[in-house]
């Protein structure tokens, strides 16, 4: 076989790849579907529900990000040692559980802790770690990238749905259609997922002996905070969105109707962040981007505490809104990756993914208890200084490398051969950085994607294999 020809067939996804990528996507965005199809309409459902008060409703809302958080990291390294598929099943039927517990819950309190159960079926880092499992390295990123664009077109749509079937089947219903969504995620794991052999990798999966390394490291340290403060305002603002919408005196627009908003700032937000991701990622101004995408979230925080009483400025400002939130939900995980240490992304994303998931749960917290203190104008001033903060913090990180992370596998490659084979992958074509880990019997490094030489990546993998 040629060089040319070689080269075709490492840049093809097998079947099987593609298999895992479609099948790991669809669990994904059945799960993200069923968490978010409530956001757009819960504020006003909840307020139908004994006991509510506003800081109960918040807390109903951000109540699974809380116990997401607690449980993703050791639900992902349970996955190593009973396996992804059980870990994967398990906590889909935990997520299916909460959701009927929050479906005939007549109670407040019944609802949030419905929504702790779910989050405690916390998959995200088994599917991750199966996607690794299930992929060469050379396609890994491929994958990941079509999980989570899945990630963000879920949301997209349960912020459409979520308005229209509240009026089909209202919102305990939406509860139900959500257990439905996780049996079938069951399905999916046992019927439609390859099956592959687990093995141990640290691009995906976090190394507990890592932790203090990435908790110090102050780049990061932004990412993390800034994900969380994210996450915090989406959840706080949505809490609030809907109660102005319907507002009588002013909006007034019944929740019926709010999808006539969702479905074109949607489409439109999609369409329009996509030219400023190009430009962060092919024109290198990524640090300009983000901190603009920054500032423009707070900006419409401050639309929203000013035109909340218009159906027009809400319209345009949650049209700002979801703009500048997209290019940060995008950039942010392509930051984390390239400021990471190149051994260690997979411990930097456990822990990015945790502040997350904590963004959520402080949002609903913080958000409710401002609504039932100052009101609307209270919530939307919190997050437009949340995002301040944020930017005070982002102006000062440094520019990143425009730098990917690949693996090689290189077989048992013995101590002493540690670092001739570190000088033959930096000396290839497209290699920066090389970290050869023999325990891992592979290398972690950091490259130039367009640049980089595959053909001399898997020559040299190859060479190492067969010596052994």
């Amino acid at each position: 076989m040629n060089s040319k020809s070689s080269q075709t067939e490492i840049d093809k996804l097998t079947p099987t790849e593609k298999r895992a990528s479609l099948s790991l996507a669809s669990i994904y965005s059945l799960r993200m579907l069923g968490l978010f199809m409530i956001f757009p309409v819960f504020s006003l459902y909840g307020q139908q529900l004994e006991d509510n008060t506003p800081l109960l409703i918040g807390l109903a809302i951000g109540a699974y990000g809380l116990t997401q958080a607690i449980f993703q990291i050791p639900f992902g390294m349970l996955s190593d040692k009973i396996g992804r598929k059980p870990v994967i099943v398990a906590g889909m039927l935990i997520f299916a559980a909460g959701s009927v517990v929050a479906a005939v819950s007549d109670s407040i309190y019944g609802v949030i802790l419905g929504r702790i159960i779910q989050g405690s079926g916390a998959v995200a880092a088994a599917v991750m770690a199966l996607a690794a499992d299930l992929t060469r390295e050379e396609h890994r990123l491929k994958i990941m990238a079509t999980i989570g664009m899945s990630i963000g077109f879920a949301f997209a749509v349960a912020m459409v749905a979520g308005s229209i079937l509240n009026e089909w089947i209202g919102v305990d219903g939406m509860f139900w259609l959500t257990a439905v969504f996780a049996l079938l995620g069951v399905a999916v794991t046992l019927f439609w997922v390859p099956d592959a052999p687990k093995s141990f990798h640290r691009e995906t999966e976090p190394v507990p002996e890592q932790f203090r390394t990435i908790l110090k490291d102050r780049q990061l340290l932004r990412l993390d905070m800034g994900i969380l403060i994210l996450h915090m305002v989406l959840t706080a603002t949505f809490l609030v969105i809907p109660i102005a919408l319907v507002d009588e005196q002013h909006a007034n627009l019944p929740s019926a109707e709010h999808w006539k908003i969702y479905l074109p700032v949607m489409l439109l937000a999609m369409g329009m962040m996509v030219p400023f991701i190009i430009i962060a990622e092919s024109k290198r101004r990524m640090k300009e981007v983000f901190v603009g995408a920054i500032s423009v979230v707070a900006l419409a925080e401050l639309g929203f505490w000013e035109f909340h009483d218009s159906i027009y400025g809400l319209t345009i400002f949650i049209l700002v809104f979801f703009t500048a939130f997209n290019i940060l939900e995008a950039s942010l995980p392509s930051l984390v990756s390239k400021m990471s240490p190149t051994e260690a992304k997979g411990t930097a994303m456990g822990i990015y993914s945790t502040s997350q998931f904590l963004g959520a749960f402080f949002g609903g917290l913080i958000g409710g208890k401002l609504l039932g203190l100052y009101g609307i104008n209270g919530v939307f001033l919190f997050a437009a200084s949340a995002m301040l903060v944020w930017l005070l913090f982002a102006l000062t990180m440094k520019s990143p490398r425009y730098l990917s992370t690949y693996v090689v596998k290189l077989g048992k490659i013995q101590e002493q051969d540690v670092l001739k084979a570190t000088a033959g992958l930096t000396a290839i074509r497209g290699v920066a950085e090389a970290v050869v880990i023999p325990e891992d019997q592979a290398a972690y490094l950091k490259v130039e994607l367009h640049a980089l030489d595959k053909e001399g990546l898997l020559q040299l993998s190859e060479q190492y294999s067969h010596e052994k």
